[in-house]
């Protein structure tokens, strides 16, 4: 039975290549920021993501935000017979929008994680990247978050357009299939 992991949660188990500043959300809010997405799109050069990404469906991300204005990320994904959570704290960078994170794991004796919000409508869409790095690689991701499973064509364009700005390609694009599962 192989484990099929959201995009965000392997973007946050593969680390990414140092490269061009990614700008931030402007006048970034949490408040509006908080709440439920759905991961409805994903590129990334993380080689575990482009092996599983023909195989992955949408996901959960429940994002809060914590009294000193960390960051809490709860991630919700389906595998073939149960719906997986993960959760992630990331501290506030000293810019909106933006959060770093160091944690340690089995995998890997320390890992480095930048998180920023590109850009967001709060209401309908964000676009987020993360950067990760650890001793022995690093990985970037880029991800389009919805408040409902479905996307227009045209925001989907968007995020495409965006994904070469952070040094990424079309092929290491997935568009991810609606999941009632997790829900």
């Amino acid at each position: 039975m192989m484990v099929v992991l959201p995009s965000l949660a392997l973007a946050l188990l593969c680390p990414l290549p140092a490269g061009a500043e990614v700008p931030v959300q402007p006048g970034f809010d949490t408040e509006k920021f908080a709440g439920m997405w759905h991961v409805t799109a994903v590129a990334s050069n993380c080689s575990v993501f482009l092996k599983m990404k023909d195989g992955m469906k949408s996901s959960l991300t429940i994002v809060s935000f914590m009294p000193e204005g960390d960051l809490a990320l709860k991630l919700i994904w389906p595998q073939a017979d149960k719906c997986q959570k993960f959760e992630l704290l990331f501290q506030r960078s000293g810019q909106a929008g933006h959060y770093m994170g160091t944690m340690w794991g089995p995998l890997a004796a320390q890992e480095m994680r930048d998180l920023r919000v590109v850009e967001t409508d709060y209401s309908g869409y964000a676009i987020v990247h993360e950067f990760k790095r650890s001793r022995e690689d690093a990985h970037s991701a880029l991800e389009l978050l919805t408040r409902e499973q479905d996307v227009s064509p045209q925001l989907l364009q968007k995020f495409k357009e965006l994904v070469p700005t952070v040094g990424l390609t079309k092929d290491m694009v997935a568009i991810l299939p609606k999941s009632g599962e997790c829900q």
